[in-house]
């Protein structure tokens, strides 16, 4: 007698087994049309919409050359740097213009303090100006000052920051100061600006020559200080940075104007500067600058009497290319916008 097992009959317990596969397949089935369907009803996915352009950033530190001393305006100062701001940039996004630059700044006050701030400030655009008040300190160091001011343009170009730099006229010839006081002067300067030439090729900066011979001459260009430009010599650094900014680009509003508001200052106006704000001026200098300025002419006549004055050129020498050697390797940097 044949069983139904034998005759290949499911058992009784199967039905339920083969409904509940069923049931399974038929609820995967149900899924993959509702993830079709849904696939369907979805709308095609929208491409990011680029960013509104941004105004560029102009940040402008140094001294008080950058700070717009000689050329008032409105009870306070406006200056090369203010004037350049208006013509940089796409005039349908603008600029933003910052000046950190303080009168009487030292190269370390721009590394510890306007480089930090300006950082903050993310610029596209920085200018770096200063030295010439570290020439008329008793404590001058240009490897200290080499050192502060490749970390100050290093910081702002890793960043993309591209960098406007000058080298400048140094402090005894503008201010007609007597050989022995005038060369030491001369020799600092110098120094600065060599280290300015080498950052300015490491970094590939926008570079203004200000140190010529026909800069220095044009007394129309200076204020009654004679240590700082007056409108017209504002608008001239303005101008001169504006030509090479467009060579690169960079300049794509307003050319800046030559055309003064005010007359240049007159010899009573200089005979009344010297008579107030410029006592003020030496009595602080003095108490400073002067009597290493004295010790250091005093040097000065000594070698001249003794023939060996190009030992005096030898020492800076010496000491501007271990100041040189101290700067960092140079690196690949980044470009604006990129």
């Amino acid at each position: 007698m044949t069983t139904e097992a034998e005759r290949g009959t499911p058992p009784a317990d199967a039905a339920p087994d083969q409904e509940r596969h069923q049931e399974r397949h038929q609820e995967r089935r149900q899924e993959r049309h509702e993830i079709r369907d849904q696939a369907q009803l979805a709308p095609d996915p929208v491409p990011d919409a680029p960013a509104p352009p941004r105004a560029l950033r102009y940040a402008a530190l140094g001294d008080s050359l950058t700070a717009g001393i000689g050329d008032p305006v409105d009870g306070g100062w406006r200056g090369w740097a203010a004037l350049l701001g208006a013509g940089v940039g796409d005039p349908g996004t603008g600029v933003r213009f910052h000046n950190f630059a303080v009168s009487g700044a030292l190269t370390r006050d721009v590394e510890e303090k306007q480089t930090p701030a300006a950082l903050a400030f993310a610029p596209d655009l920085a200018s770096v100006v200063v030295g010439v008040n570290d020439t008329l300190r008793r404590a001058f160091d240009i490897q200290d000052l080499a050192l502060r001011l490749d970390r100050a343009c290093g910081a702002l170009a890793a960043h993309g920051t591209v960098l406007l730099t000058t080298c400048l006229p140094d402090p005894g010839r503008m201010l007609g100061l007597p050989a022995p006081l005038a060369l030491p002067l001369a020799r600092r300067q110098r120094a600065v600006n060599a280290v300015v030439h080498a950052l300015a090729a490491r970094y590939d900066t926008v570079h203004l020559h200000m140190a010529e011979a026909s800069w220095v001459a044009d007394r129309s260009l200076w204020s009654a200080d004679r240590l700082h430009p007056a409108e017209r010599g504002h608008r001239m650094i303005a101008a001169r940075f504006y030509a090479l900014l467009a060579e690169r680009g960079l300049a794509l509003g307003p050319e800046p104007s030559l055309a003064a508001d005010q007359p240049p200052p007159s010899r009573a106006a200089t005979l009344r500067w010297l008579a107030t704000s410029g006592t003020g001026w030496v009595a602080r200098r003095c108490r400073d600058l002067l009597p290493e300025l004295l010790r250091l002419a005093g040097d000065e006549v000594t070698h001249w009497a003794r023939g060996t004055g190009a030992r005096l050129d030898l020492h800076a020498e010496l000491a501007l290319s271990r100041a040189l050697a101290a700067l960092s390797p140079g690196a690949p940097l980044a470009r604006m916008g990129e």
